[in-house]
Order: structure tokens, then C-alpha cells, then sequence
């Protein structure tokens, strides 16, 4: 009774907010469109499009289709890429979503990967942080998610039902304080996170500035963040300046230093667990599932990193 192509013009009309740019979103002519959903019309046996003068909504029961058709559509475009692969007229095609620091360290390993053993796999790359990764891949915009969680916390956080989410962990990874090689305290081999009450703080992302400010109401205090920034060099630079102390993760000390700035292990210690994510059928798509055993690949091999001093 419900079609494809009719879902896929209830989601244009929801989109765009009126016929003309469905049709130019879809690539069909306007009248082709009302033609269509009068069709949509008489097969469901109800109003799903309300005109009002040049304009157009949608109804309850149109409201309905265009929601299911986000999921229905992204299952078909699922199910196309692997026929298509299984077929063998084409490797298909990977949309990959990954936040910064694993962008400059685990992502470009594994692409190089997936392009060594399958070079006519075409893998996309967008970075982003996890509430806006996970939530590209509920809508269906991405195949994957590099996405992390600090220690004691989901990868939802609540902001993200991960129900209907496939993860799989890539690796642990620590968290170091960063300080200027001037410190006081930058000859200690370990550093209590109580001893930097009195310290600015320069925090990151959303996420990481809200398990600084966890790690340190369990200590006993609240930080002073006087900066803020997602572009660790920034934040080397500023701790290199003395302007500010920091927590920098791993992933990111592997390939960003500063000869100014001294990194050690903190206590308590803390760390975040690196996961890829998927859907159920996604995973089941040869050219997905290859970009992940890249990605476990490339997270086995991860370099360890040693305090710096």
C-alpha cells in the first residue's frame, strides 16, 4: 500500500515545507508530486497533506509516514549497499562520523586500511562530537560513529537511546594533566587533582568539561575555567603560556606537543572508553563491517604514551 518513493516524498514535503521544494529536493517535476500523494491519498484512505493557499502541512496520518520514513528509508538504502556488494557491481560506500582526537590518530590509520584492501570502498569522513555523531546516525545521515565515554558514564549520556545501537570498545583511553614546564608540581611523578583546587582551568568539549567539573566536585572543589576550546594545539599553547592547567587525553598527546608543557597521570585517574557504533543492519554491510575491523586494527595498534617531564 506504501511505497518507497511515496515515503520518500512525505519526508521532502516535512523537509521542505511545501510541493516546489520537495519536488526540486527530489528531482521531480511539481505536478508529479501532487500526482503522487494524491496516490499516497487513496491507498492509505485518508488526507495526508492539508492546502492552505500557496502553502502546504501536513496531517496527523502525514506526520506519521514522514517520521517512519526516515527509518524505513535508511533500512532500503542499507539493504541496496549490501545487494549491491554481495552482487559485486559495486564495493559501496561508508559514511564515517568520529570526534576530533581520534581524527588525527585512529581515523586516518584506518582509511588508509579500508583503502589498502578494498580500494574502491569509498569512505566519507566528517568529524563531530558524540551527541551529534550518534544522533546522525539515528537519522540515518551516517554508517558510523567513533564516539567515547568517560569512565562510569554511557555513551548516551542521556542523549542518545542507544537501543537500537550496535557499539563495539576500540580502546581505553587516558586522561593526562597538562602544565607548564615551570610548575610546581610538574616534577611529581603522579598529581592529586585536590592539590590544583587554586589552578585556572582551560576545559574542551562539552562532554569533557562536564566530567572536569564531575572529577573535581568529588574532590572537593569547583574548577575556575577560564578558558574554553576544542583545538587541543590552543589548549598546549595556553598551558605553555601559564595562562592555565588542563586534562588532554591520549589520542591526542600521541601526535600534539609542546616542548613548554609537561604531562602527567592524575589521581584519581581518569580515562574514557573509545567505542565505534552502528545499527544492527548496517554492521551488516560488508563495506561497514570492513571499516570497523580497520578501526579495531588501527586502535590495537596505538602507541602507548609515557608521562612527559
Amino acid at each position: 500500500m506504501i511505497d518507497a518513493a511515496g515515503l520518500r516524498v512525505m519526508k521532502a514535503i516535512a523537509d521542505e515545507g511545501s510541493f516546489t521544494g520537495a519536488a526540486l529536493a527530489l528531482g521531480y517535476s511539481q505536478p508529479a508530486i501532487s500526482q503522487m500523494v494524491r496516490r499516497l491519498e487513496q491507498r492509505t484512505g485518508t488526507v495526508l497533506v492539508e492546502r492552505i493557499g500557496r502553502s502546504v502541512r501536513l496531517t496527523e496520518a502525514g506526520q506519521v509516514l514522514a517520521r517512519h520514513a526516515v527509518t524505513v528509508l535508511s533500512a532500503l538504502d542499507a539493504a541496496e549497499e549490501e545487494v549491491a556488494a554481495i552482487a559485486g557491481l559495486r564495493a559501496g560506500r561508508v559514511r564515517l562520523m568520529a570526534f576530533p582526537s581520534s581524527s588525527a590518530t585512529l581515523v586516518p590509520r584506518a582509511l588508509a586500511l579500508v583503502r589498502e584492501r578494498f580500494p574502491e570502498v569509498k569512505v566519507t569522513f566528517t568529524e563531530a562530537e558524540p551527541p551529534e555523531s550518534l544522533a546522525a546516525l539515528r537519522a540515518g545521515e551516517c554508517d558510523l560513529a567513533v564516539a567515547f565515554a568517560y569512565e562510569g558514564t554511557d555513551l548516551g549520556r542521556g542523549e542518545e537511546d542507544l537501543d537500537l545501537f550496535v557499539t563495539q570498545k576500540l580502546l581505553d583511553d587516558e586522561v593526562r594533566l597538562a602544565l607548564p614546564k615551570d610548575h610546581p608540581l610538574a616534577d611529581r611523578e603522579v598529581v592529586d587533582l585536590a592539590d590544583l583546587s587554586s589552578e585556572p582551568w582551560i576545559a574542551g568539549c562539552p562532554r569533557c568539561r562536564g566530567h572536569l567539573l564531575q572529577m573535581c566536585s568529588a574532590e572537593g572543589f569547583s574548577p575556575d575555567v577560564a578558558f574554553e576550546t576544542e583545538d587541543y594545539v590552543a589548549v598546549l599553547g595556553l598551558v605553555a603560556e601559564g595562562l592555565g592547567v588542563a586534562l588532554i587525553p591520549d589520542l591526542i598527546l600521541r601526535t600534539a606537543h609542546h616542548s613548554d608543557v609537561v604531562t602527567l597521570p592524575i589521581r584519581p585517574a581518569s580515562r574514557r572508553q573509545v567505542h565505534v557504533v552502528t545499527t544492527p543492519d548496517l554492521q551488516r554491510v560488508p563495506a561497514v563491517q570492513a571499516t570497523i575491523d580497520a578501526l579495531v586494527e588501527a586502535a590495537k595498534a596505538q602507541p602507548r604514551v609515557l608521562a612527559s617531564t
